[in-house]
């Protein structure tokens, strides 16, 4: 194995662990630790390999299940917001308004229940980042 393949299923391994545990508190020198390299490096190298930084990264993942909680769920909107992650509801709601162009209320008042497999309900609902 190559050292670049190795770097690259380093970051996989740290990529994944944003996905995995979006909901927790994860800072860039937890996830660099991960990988192997220092912070600076590894946040460097992630926006090369992946197109955005570890924090939008992160917080695209966040946006993405607070959609479908919003959307296939009662739960209110503070309580979705605490679910994917967020200690403020101010803040929540901000950066759902930034990425998807709704607050959270009006998301979940315009979305509707979709009759497809999963992975197209995924692809076609993934907020732009």
């Amino acid at each position: 194995m190559s050292p670049r393949e190795r770097d690259n299923r380093l970051l996989l391994r740290a990529r994944d662990a944003i996905d995995r545990d979006y909901a927790h508190p994860l800072d860039v020198p937890a996830l660099a630790r991960i990988a192997h390299v220092s912070p600076s490096h590894f946040s460097r190298t992630f926006r090369a390999v992946f197109g955005e930084t570890p924090h939008r990264y992160l917080q695209r993942r966040r946006i993405e299940r607070a959609m479908a909680l919003l959307r296939d769920t009662a739960h209110p909107v503070t309580e979705v917001a605490l679910l994917v992650g967020s200690n403020s509801l101010g803040t929540f709601s901000r950066t759902f308004r930034d990425v998807v162009g709704l607050s959270p209320s009006e998301y979940r008042r315009r979305s509707r229940q979709f009759s497809a497999p999963v992975c197209f309900t995924k692809s076609w609902m993934r907020p732009a980042s």
